[in-house]
């Protein structure tokens, strides 16, 4: 695997082509495809390699519809809208496209893209190497550490926020494994998750601050 100069980036597909879709207006080839997200994310890629340099990266997917959350919790993502055609068509162009980079990419049937990043950086980490996080979903920041940094897309997909657990710190007032508390109780609709009613971001930062975790 290299050595601990070694810099290992991993991005979050299916959050970033499904942020640069709404994000950007309705761009279509000679075809007729549309290919907004396509180009979304690949201004977001051309941005990111250039800014972060890494020795290895990966574009991880999520692998279908259900995943293991379903089986603890059935409504998980229940609420949520169809994929709309004109982005499920643009999904095997970026596919094409990553592949075209040289770039590997990963799905495992069961598990989400995030779950699949999460699980390579506490790997990459524990070798002592450095990781970079690229996705649009605030649940990736629990991932933060001295050796983890999280980039978050802001406006669609054409800039991104860089959060270290000073960062995290900062915007948040919490610990970055408090965010899995800070979901749980705020809830997340596009998940579908509930949280506690009544409970919004500031009241679940003001009790995770005094209490420390849900439990």
């Amino acid at each position: 695997m290299g050595n601990s100069s070694d810099k290992l980036m991993l991005i979050d597909g299916n959050s970033i082509i499904y942020r640069a879709f709404f994000a950007i207006p309705p761009l279509t080839n000679s075809s007729g495809l549309q290919t907004n997200a396509v180009y979304g994310f690949t201004t977001m890629l051309l941005k990111v390699l250039e800014e972060e340099k890494p020795t290895h990266i990966l574009v991880a997917f999520d692998a279908g519809k259900v995943t293991f959350r379903h089986e603890g919790y059935a409504e998980y993502k229940g609420g949520r809208e169809k994929t709309p055609p004109e982005l499920s068509q643009q999904f095997p162009v970026l596919k094409e496209l990553i592949q075209a980079f040289s770039i590997p990419q990963y799905e495992l049937a069961g598990y989400e893209a995030d779950d699949i990043i999460g699980t390579l950086s506490r790997l990459a980490e524990a070798e002592g190497k450095q990781v970079v996080v690229v996705s649009g979903d605030k649940d990736l920041l629990q991932l933060a550490s001295d050796r983890v940094t999280v980039l978050l897309t802001r406006k669609g997909v054409s800039e991104v926020e860089k959060y270290t657990p000073a960062g995290v710190q900062e915007r948040y007032g919490l610990e970055p494994l408090q965010i899995i508390d800070l979901k749980g109780l705020m809830g997340d609709a596009s998940d579908n998750i509930p949280g506690v009613p009544g409970v919004g971001e500031k009241t679940a930062v003001k009790l995770l601050q005094e209490f420390g975790s849900v439990e």
